[in-house]
């Protein structure tokens, strides 16, 4: 084993402490962690290479999670009977982060990378979090799963039992768009409307009871009037913070956006959020709202002048 044949491996061990953990910059930490313990026993070198790494990975992963313990945090929300709607969220997972599609091999399924289902898991202990993530996600059998942690068959089958009711009552009924011409339309009309200033086209654009979360920061909204009475003063009028100019992007086989601003009296667009929709049908249900620190893992630049057609702005 050499140094060559661990890097083989390192994006599909990243997508992997990344669903452990949620976080992408924590998973890059953790994939150097499995590769420094990799490599201090190279002179034992495993006969499936591979599922080796994973053993590895899995246990750094518990091993951080242990000494650096967190659990979903409660949110201060409203009563369902007062805003009309059911409630999509009771907690907040304040250390969720994006990953970029571009990053992402083409075999991972929508459904096991997506923000819906990485907030759900963090609802898991750790232990039965990995045991999910090796016996539903990546198909290992329960052997396998045993003894890459180090347990019985048994104990690895009644955690399973226990995690998937949780995961249940935290993921959302539609679990993912279908990235169709008409959502594709939607998130352009999304983008021209920030751009042009005009709040007035979201309404047709958002379900009705429509969400938004804001981590790190526990802020949230509900509900299609609550968001545009938010965010139209914003895009318009005299509250308004600027210009807006917005690229479409993709994290998490996700439909996204990236905006930049220019303040009055500035001449560039700096890079201000990244927006991460899920759809429901043909309208924006969810909206995730991340800072612009992950634009540069997007491939995407701090600030330009002029339009941004150069970045793949249509």
């Amino acid at each position: 084993m050499n140094a060559e044949e661990l890097e083989r491996h390192r994006r599909e061990l990243h997508v992997h402490c990344y669903r452990m953990l949620g976080s992408y910059h924590e998973a890059e930490d953790l994939v150097q962690e499995t590769f420094l313990r990799a490599w201090r026993k190279r002179d034992e070198p495993p006969d499936n290479l591979k599922a080796w790494l994973y053993k590895i990975a899995t246990n750094a992963c518990l091993d951080f999670l242990r000494a650096n313990p967190r659990r979903p945090e409660p949110l201060d929300t409203p009563m369902a009977a007062d805003a009309g709607m059911a409630w999509p969220v009771s907690t907040h997972v304040s250390w969720i982060s994006p990953y970029p599609d571009d990053l992402l091999d083409s075999v991972i399924e929508r459904e096991t990378i997506e923000l819906a289902f990485l907030v759900a898991i963090q609802h898991l202990p750790a232990k039965q979090r990995a045991i999910v993530i090796l016996r539903d996600v990546l198909g290992w059998s329960a052997p396998e799963t045993a003894a890459a942690l180090d347990t019985t068959v048994t104990a690895v089958k009644s955690a399973l039992q226990r995690a998937r009711p949780v995961l249940r009552e935290h993921l959302p009924a539609q679990r993912m768009s279908s990235g169709s011409a008409d959502e594709l339309a939607v998130v352009r009309a999304y983008i021209h409307a920030l751009e042009q200033g005009d709040p007035s086209v979201l309404p047709a654009l958002l379900a009705s009871d429509v969400w938004q979360t804001m981590p790190p920061t526990p802020g949230w909204i509900l509900g299609r009037e609550a968001f545009v009475s938010s965010w139209g003063p914003q895009m318009s009028g005299e509250a308004s913070w600027g210009d807006w100019r917005v690229l479409p992007a993709r994290v998490n086989r996700q439909p996204a956006i990236a905006a930049y601003l220019r303040r009055p009296g500035e001449e560039v667009f700096s890079a201000s959020w990244l927006g991460v929709f899920r759809m429901e049908g043909p309208l924006i249900s969810e909206i995730t709202t991340f800072d612009h620190e992950f634009f540069p893992q997007m491939g995407l630049p701090d600030s330009f002048s002029g339009d941004a057609s150069s970045y793949g702005h249509d």
